[in-house]
């Protein structure tokens, strides 16, 4: 019987001896790995730019990974991360600038979101609505280093470094004004609003403006601001004027300056000085009077139409202008009166008092009352007269009436108060209530009925005259026609009286044909009447 097969055979192990330097080839890789990755890291390190924050209100238009920051249209960063303030009341983007940025990063650098813009008659960022919103930077001119910056919310109207000069604007209102409004100089656009903002009391606004070089240098010490917004219209004696800047100013608004021309050349206004903006040009290039002298005025009628700021006028020069209006009720009299508070300018009168006037005023203050109650004593009164009759405004007039009341300034109140007389249609309408009041006291009813009892007899008598008088009118009549045929038959030419009157005629013609001769003889021969013709006694 066989036997079965065994296992086979293995073979029979060799020990072997690996080689060294084949270990170190397998640990070299890794290490190469960590040495790239090192170098990298420096490499990365040594590259890496600067880290900004940057606040702004909202996170509208930023976008962690994809916002942009770009100065002069190149990119330069990178916004990493946008969060929340720690208060919640802002937003904190976090951006990464190219090494080559750092040198950007002072300290009046400016950031702001460009994104679509309508403001002050332009319009920007329109490339964002493709390419989508970035962050823009404005570097400035400090040589202080920042990394925490607190972004604009409208783009800068100027890029720092622009030559020109800033000036601060105080006004009682914006009107229509805004960022980027235009700024005029002789109807050249020289510069923009850049900001403003509400006073602290309440009371006004404060602009910043931007006037560009060279046009700068025209603003002087003494220039004028006003808001050259909207159309200005006037009539004067010349016509109708229409006044504007430009077709721009009309629709989105704008400022214009200037100094008054008959000024001589003032020196230039220093960067952020103030200036006061007026709300037109007129206003803006009225004279300015160093000298003011308050009086109050006393009405009895109404100041309906009559406004602060209304002129006083002197013999058609305005002098002055209304200050304030207000009511007074005397306990005595019980009556009410309005006092309006002036304000005269005595500058405006040297020219007309040229001796003993030093800086536009009188010497002393005996003089100047003295030569006011002499104007007084001479007819000067204050009146109220209608300076627009489509409107119905009032104005304050200084004139002199010779027949006025006597009457003199009160020194002793305060102001002094300078008296007045009716205005011309306060008089006219007094004269009209006298009349009224006369026609009142008429008896009309009485002279009514006494007319009425009148035409009463008037007719009755014509009805008595009617039925009474006239038949026997006209058997009157008839005798008169009567007798009238006989007197015409009578002086018929061939009638018996015609013809006697004819022949009496002729006879009365030859007596005084005789008469005439006698006349002539008795002239040439007076002696006649005494001795005779001569004839006879012959």
């Amino acid at each position: 019987m066989s036997r079965p097969p065994g296992p086979p055979e293995l073979p029979e192990a060799v020990a072997t001896r690996r080689s060294r330097w084949r270990m170190q080839v397998v640990w070299l890789v890794p290490l190469i790995a960590v040495l790239i990755g090192g170098w990298l890291a420096v490499k990365a390190i040594l590259e890496q730019g600067p880290t900004v924050t940057i606040s702004f209100e909202t996170g509208e238009g930023l976008e962690a990974g994809k916002t942009k920051l770009k100065f002069k249209n190149v990119d330069i960063g990178v916004v990493k991360s946008v969060t929340l303030s720690r208060d919640h009341r802002n937003v904190v983007a976090t951006a990464e600038l190219s090494k080559d940025a750092t040198g950007l990063l002072v300290d009046d650098t400016r950031f702001w979101v460009v994104r679509p813009r309508i403001s002050g008659g332009t319009v920007s960022g329109i490339g964002t609505l493709l390419s989508g919103s970035f962050i823009g930077m404005d570097v400035g001119t400090s040589t202080k280093s920042r990394r925490d910056y607190v972004g604009l919310e409208s783009p800068p109207v100027f890029a720092s470094g622009v030559p020109g000069r800033e000036f601060i604007l105080k006004g009682d209102n914006m009107g229509s004004l805004d960022v980027g409004s235009p700024i005029y100089f002789r109807r050249l656009q020289v510069g923009q609003v850049t900001s403003y903002k509400l006073d602290d009391n309440g009371k006004g606004v404060t602009m910043h403006v931007f006037v560009n070089a060279p046009y700068d240098k025209y603003v002087q010490i003494d220039t004028r601001f006003w808001q050259a917004s909207g159309v200005d219209v006037s009539l004067d004696a010349t016509g109708v004027k229409v006044n504007t800047e430009s077709l721009v100013a009309i629709l989105i608004g704008g400022l214009a300056f200037q100094s008054p021309d008959d000024t001589a050349d003032q020196p230039e206004a220093d960067a952020s000085a103030e200036f006061t903006l007026f709300s037109d040009k007129a206003e803006a290039m009225k004279r300015h009077d160093r000298i003011v002298d308050h009086y109050v005025l006393n009405f009895k009628e109404s100041v309906r139409g009559l406004t602060v700021g209304a002129p006083v006028d002197f013999l058609g020069i305005v002098v002055g202008e209304v200050e304030a209006i207000h009511t007074s009720f005397d306990p005595v009299t019980k009556q009410f009166s309005i006092p309006v508070d002036i304000k005269l300018f005595p500058e405006r009168f040297t020219s007309r008092f040229a001796s003993g006037a030093a800086g536009g005023r009188l010497a002393t203050d005996a003089d100047r009352q003295q030569l006011a109650q002499a104007l007084v004593d001479h007819g000067l009164r204050a009146q109220l007269r209608t300076g627009n009759l489509l409107t119905g405004q009032l104005y304050v007039a200084l004139d002199f009436f010779p027949n006025a009341a006597k009457a003199k300034v009160d020194w002793s109140s305060s102001p002094p108060a300078m008296p007045t007389v009716a205005g011309g249609l306060q008089s006219l309408q007094d004269s009209v209530t006298t009349l009224i009041a006369k026609l009142n006291k008429i008896p009309f009813e009485a002279i009514g009925n006494d007319a009425h009892q009148t035409l009463r007899d008037a007719d009755a008598l014509l009805k008595r005259l009617d039925t009474e008088v006239a038949p026997q009118a006209t058997q009157a009549l008839a005798s008169a026609k009567s007798a009238l045929d006989s007197a015409n038959n009578a002086l018929q030419p061939d009638s018996a009286l015609s013809q006697n009157t004819g022949d009496a005629m002729k006879e009365l013609a030859r007596t005084a044909a005789a008469f005439r001769t006698l006349a002539d003889y008795l002239e040439r021969h007076p002696e006649a009447l005494i001795r005779g013709k001569l004839e006879d006694k012959k």
